[in-house]
């Protein structure tokens, strides 16, 4: 049986729904099992890049970049601190339907958990924050990974996923954690995948409707622009 880790590493992108969703469930795991989460970053704008396009760091403001930057930020003074700032942010786009990735919602955010609303002017104005999240961004790419939710576990392993739109909470979220687990034990299992019907297209577009209707960008996933309109 494989030995449970008291800690994982949780790639994420502010502006992906399904690392929210991933996100909510690994904190329920968190809840019962004390798990120890490290928040760690990825960026979606440069994975998915368009030839020609600027590098989000080029940009004087990113969309997901930048959140992620704030996060740097909030991170040097602890984990809990970057922990709330995601939860909120994701939480504002993916469910309340807001902007956390325009500057005046950033702001607002902040000061709502009691941090300096003047974080935002001052991760934008640190380079080294930056340089922050290119690293947790780069350790994925190099790991052969293209996206989040992403997972590294202590002896190194890397997997990409839960991907799900109901995460379990309380005794189930325990079992998924320890379904997770159970597939480090097998390094050379690549993919066990669901196949998604209409209904679950459906059910994937109603659920991220928040997200459809606050984002400012395309979604593109692996060169291909994600549609979801729902099946006719």
């Amino acid at each position: 049986m494989t030995e449970h880790p008291t800690a994982v590493d949780f790639h994420f992108d502010v502006m992906c729904p399904f690392a929210y969703q991933t996100s909510r469930w690994i904190r329920a795991v968190r809840e019962r099992t004390g798990l120890e989460v490290n928040w760690r970053f990825f960026s979606l704008e440069e994975i998915n890049r368009q030839e020609g396009k600027k590098h989000p760091w080029e940009r004087e403001w990113s969309y997901g970049w930048s959140m992620m930057r704030i996060g740097a930020l909030l991170r040097r003074q602890s984990m809990a601190d970057v922990d709330a700032w995601y939860e909120r942010a994701a939480r504002a786009l993916h469910v309340d339907g807001h902007k956390p990735h325009e500057k005046a919602v950033a702001r607002h955010l902040l000061a709502e958990l009691g941090f300096d609303p003047g974080l935002v002017d001052a991760a934008i104005a640190d380079p080294t924050t930056g340089d922050e999240v290119m690293a947790d961004h780069q350790r994925v790419v190099d790991a052969g990974g293209y996206g989040v939710p992403t997972l590294f576990f202590p002896d190194g392993q890397c997997l990409f996923g839960p991907v799900l739109i109901d995460p379990p909470t309380g005794d189930a979220a325990v079992r998924l954690w320890d379904a997770v687990v159970a597939w480090t034990e097998f390094p050379h299992l690549y993919e066990l995948q669901r196949p998604k019907m209409p209904a679950d297209g459906q059910a994937i577009t109603e659920t991220l409707r928040p997200y459809l209707e606050a984002r400012d960008w395309v979604s593109i996933n692996r060169g291909k622009v994600i549609s979801f309109d729902p099946p006719q």
